[in-house]
This record gives C-alpha cells, sequence and structure tokens, in this order.
C-alpha cells in the first residue's frame, strides 16, 4: 500500500502541477471561458489512461503462465525505465520548469492557439497516467494484498488531486523540492524492488537463467504471510531466498541512483530570485 500511495500521489501531484499551472495561467489572463476546455481535456485523458490499464488486464488474462510471468517482466522493466528517467530529468530540469510551462503558455496565448494549452495539459494527464497504469499495473503483481494497493494508490491520487486544485486556486503552500526529492528517494528504492521481481519473472519465463545460486536466505525476516513480507516483498520486492542475480540488479541499480538523488538534496539548489512569496513556495520542482 506504501509504494502505490506514494506513486498515486507523486505522479497524480506532477500532473496536477502542470494543469494547475495552465489553467491559472489562463485565468490570469482573462481566460477563464477556456479553462472549462482544460477540465475536459484532463477528464479525456483520464478516461484514456482507464483503457490504457483495462486493456493491459484483460491482455495479461488471456496470456499462457510462462507468458504471463514475460509480459510482468516487461512491465517491470518499462516501469524502472520510466522511473529512472522521471527521477534524472527532475533533477536536472527542476528548477526551470514554471518559467518555461509559462513562457509556452504565453507564446500560445499569444499566437491565438488555446488548443496547445489544452494540448499541454492533456500531455500531462496521459504521460503521467501512463506511467501511472505501467508502475501500478507492476507493483500489483507483487503486492500481497492488491485490493489493499489499490486503496493506496486511489488515496493518493485524491491527495495529490485536492494539492494541485489548492495550489491553482493559491490556497496550498508547500515545499515542492523537498517533497520530490524525498519521494524520488523512496521511488529508486522500489524500482530496484521491482528489478528484482522483473529477475525473478524472466527466470519463471525461461528468459534468465544464469545466477540462480542462492545468495541469502532471508525467510526469518520475509515470512509468508507476515506483515513484514507485504511490506519487504510488496514495497521492496525482497525475496524469502533471492538468487545472485536478484541481488546483483538491485545493487547495481539502488546504490548508484541512490546516491545521485541523496547529493542532489544534499547540496539543494540555490534558491530561483523571485519577486513574490507565492513564487518562492508554489514553484514546481518536477515533472518530465
Amino acid at each position: 500500500m506504501l509504494a502505490t500511495f506514494v506513486i498515486g500521489l507523486r505522479e497524480g501531484l506532477e500532473a496536477a502541477l502542470i494543469v494547475g499551472i495552465v489553467a491559472a495561467f489562463l485565468r490570469r489572463r482573462g481566460r477563464a471561458d477556456a479553462v472549462r476546455y482544460v477540465w475536459l481535456g484532463v477528464l479525456l485523458a483520464v478516461l484514456v489512461c482507464v483503457a490504457v490499464a483495462i486493456g493491459l488486464i484483460v491482455l495479461s488474462s488471456e496470456l499462457t503462465q510462462q507468458a504471463q510471468e514475460g509480459l510482468e517482466t516487461v512491465v517491470g522493466l518499462v516501469a524502472v525505465a520510466m522511473v529512472t528517467y522521471m527521477v534524472v530529468w527532475m533533477r536536472r530540469h527542476s528548477r526551470d520548469l514554471k518559467k518555461d510551462l509559462e513562457g509556452a503558455a504565453s507564446s500560445a496565448l499569444a499566437s491565438g492557439s488555446l488548443l496547445a494549452l489544452v494540448g499541454m495539459a492533456i500531455l500531462a494527464v496521459l504521460r503521467e497516467g501512463i506511467e501511472t497504469v505501467v508502475f501500478l499495473l507492476a507493483l500489483f503483481r507483487t503486492a500481497g494484498t492488491p485490493a489493499l494497493a489499490g486503496v493506496g494508490a486511489l488515496v493518493g491520487l485524491i491527495i495529490a488531486a485536492g494539492l494541485g486544485y489548492g495550489i491553482y486556486r493559491g490556497g496550498v503552500r508547500i515545499n515542492l523540492s523537498k517533497f520530490f526529492r524525498v519521494t524520488g528517494l523512496v521511488l529508486v528504492v522500489v524500482a530496484g524492488g521491482l528489478l528484482m521481481t522483473a529477475a525473478h519473472t524472466a527466470h519463471a519465463a525461461g528468459w534468465l537463467n544464469f545466477g540462480q545460486a542462492r545468495a541469502l536466505d532471508l525467510s526469518w525476516l520475509v515470512r509468508p504471510g507476515s506483515v513484514q513480507e507485504s511490506l519487504l516483498t510488496g514495497v521492496l520486492g525482497l525475496q524469502a531466498k533471492p538468487v545472485v542475480v536478484e541481488v546483483v540488479v538491485w545493487l547495481v541499480y539502488v546504490v548508484p541512483l541512490a546516491i545521485y538523488v541523496a547529493r542532489s538534496a544534499r547540496g539543494g539548489q540555490r534558491p530561483a530570485a523571485s519577486s513574490s512569496a507565492n513564487d518562492s513556495h508554489t514553484q514546481p520542482q518536477s515533472a518530465r
């Protein structure tokens, strides 16, 4: 539940921030009439993401067991690639997000292209939504209680939508920089667990047959049916008896990327010059 909550909260808030910036920009420019098209576009994008999720679930249910293991491997690897790109992009471009978005919105509005502004909001929701679908499907496969994992994702999305709307209305101020850095570290660990799971399912699919000697015996910690198993396997992807290749891929992925994100957090970034307190508090710090 914790992992899916973080995914829903982070991905949902990133999309909500972009949509909120576009909608607030239109409202400040006296184009409140166009905001309705932004909301309609967001609704359409959400429906598309739901359709993608249903399609993947139906496809998986019609496959043989071995083919399902292969599909789970592919979905897990795609999810890991997405979160890796997200973390790296965030660290390199987060400072200029608001300025870049408002510059693009200003250019679109100057040229009379409201469609471009609405398209920005739709694409943001589609991008984050599809990433969320892929990531959650991969996590659901490892969750001890899929229904509880679904609740975690839903709660995260609802909170994200509320925060995004509050920022759009100007009534919510949070330190987005710290929020995205902390969740970035959490997602690196979660993605490492997905990579371990992908190595496990790849072996079950007959794709990965080396490095299968037992590396550790964690059955004393990851006890079947226990709370520890739900947390450690569902969130971190740890198996009771991980093999060599699973441990290696976790270490190779998590250690350098976690150091990369943590060094960014420790070093920090110089606060950008701001003409108002609102800008210093509400400047979003992440999106791809």
